[in-house]
């Protein structure tokens, strides 16, 4: 195996562990890792149902059912778009908001803790590597045509 491939081999991993960790939270918070990334979605404010299908990767099918059980347990709230009355908003009710912060409060302690062995020096690296790493490959995965996504990601010669 070359360096590139065990550098993929580690992130791979690392997704892994992340999605691990958002999974077994989710679940103690009585949520689904699904709906945990709903309510984390909607923490900065109301978004409209196409752009969630975009961040949620979902057909908009699934989001309907999924903002549906949302609703129903009081979590979020569905309001008509100001600036488009055929499109709606979803938006975290107060009970949706303090299940989603202490969700994400959660889920950050839990992600700090695995490093917390890690030299000092290391966790700085992380820090300063990590945020724009993660920006580069959202932004690459953040396109609303779905089938460009799965045809830019297409088997490479």
């Amino acid at each position: 195996m070359d360096e590139d491939e065990g550098f993929a081999g580690a992130l791979i991993r690392l997704s892994l562990a992340v999605q691990y960790v958002h999974q077994d939270i989710s679940r103690i918070h009585d949520l689904t890792p699904q709906q945990a990334v709903l309510m984390f979605s909607l923490l900065e404010g109301p978004v409209g149902m196409a752009e969630l299908s975009d961040r949620l990767h979902v057909e908009k099918s699934t989001l309907t059912g999924l903002v549906d059980r949302a609703e129903r347990r009081c979590m979020v709230l569905r309001t008509p778009d100001p600036a488009d009355r055929r499109a709606l908003r979803v938006s975290l009710t107060a009970k949706g908001r303090e299940v989603a912060s202490a969700f994400y409060r959660a889920v950050t302690d839990a992600l700090l803790g695995h490093i917390a062995d890690l030299p000092e020096e290391t966790r700085d690296q992380l820090r300063a590597a990590v945020p724009p790493t993660a920006t580069v490959y959202w932004d690459a995965m953040g396109c609303s045509a779905r089938q460009r996504c799965v045809e830019d990601a297409g088997p490479q010669s």
